[in-house]
């Protein structure tokens, strides 16, 4: 299972249609944004699911985003695959300072600071990401399952980033995000589906910090 992680570059004919951003697109966007931030905390069951043609590997894993807007903390958990039986595979624990990437079968967790690892992609950069570093343009709405979904499409300014388009599907009656599709530069291509979206949910004072006494035998990677 590849991490969160992904390597993209930015080809001619995304540069020429990411010249400028787009109103549309940020009036749909600011919207999702805004009622996001209306919330202490959000709680997300998603789906995430990988296709690399190249080297014929189609997986996927369940998670869930934990998110605190105001403060900018947040918790990312990937499951293993196992249907009856699936165990945490992955976490991201960020505490607005500090983000601690813990990966349970390498018994290791990497921490750096917050904001500092640009090669790292997570579902909770989902809602706000647009803000700061992106071009967007509307492309439409598409109807999945009987339901209309905007679509917006995010490019980033910066020629060097790591990705060079994710696919945005709003619900455009809850202004809600639904779904994000990343492309990498190898073709492969990294799916976010959001199944749940609970608001105000509660959370205690360490569910955003990596607590090493929990995790006996954990090798701590300092790269700050």
């Amino acid at each position: 299972m590849k991490k969160l992680i992904i390597y993209t570059i930015l080809t001619l004919t995304t540069a020429a249609a990411f010249a400028q951003k787009d109103a549309q697109a940020k009036i749909i966007l600011d919207q999702v944004s805004q009622k996001y931030k209306s919330f202490n905390v959000i709680k997300s069951d998603f789906t995430f699911t990988l296709d690399d043609p190249q080297q014929g590997v189609k997986e996927g894993r369940n998670g869930t985003l934990l998110s605190q807007s105001k403060t900018n903390k947040f918790k990312v958990t990937l499951y293993s695959a196992d249907a009856k039986k699936p165990e945490v595979e992955q976490e991201i624990i960020n505490d607005g300072k500090s983000q601690w990437t813990y990966n349970k079968k390498d018994k290791e967790v990497e921490l750096s600071n917050a904001g500092h690892s640009s090669g790292e992609f997570n579902p909770a950069q989902l809602f706000t990401m647009y803000e700061h570093g992106y071009k967007y343009l509307y492309a439409g709405t598409q109807k999945i399952s009987g339901k209309v979904y905007q679509v917006v499409d995010l490019s980033p300014e910066d020629d060097k980033n790591q990705f060079f388009k994710i696919r945005l599907h709003i619900d455009k009656l809850k202004k809600q995000i639904y779904s994000a599709l990343i492309f990498d530069k190898n073709g492969n291509t990294y799916n976010y589906t959001l199944r749940s979206f609970i608001t105000n949910a509660p959370v205690t004072d360490n569910t955003f910090t990596f607590d090493a006494k929990e995790h006996p035998g954990v090798e701590v990677v300092d790269l700050r």
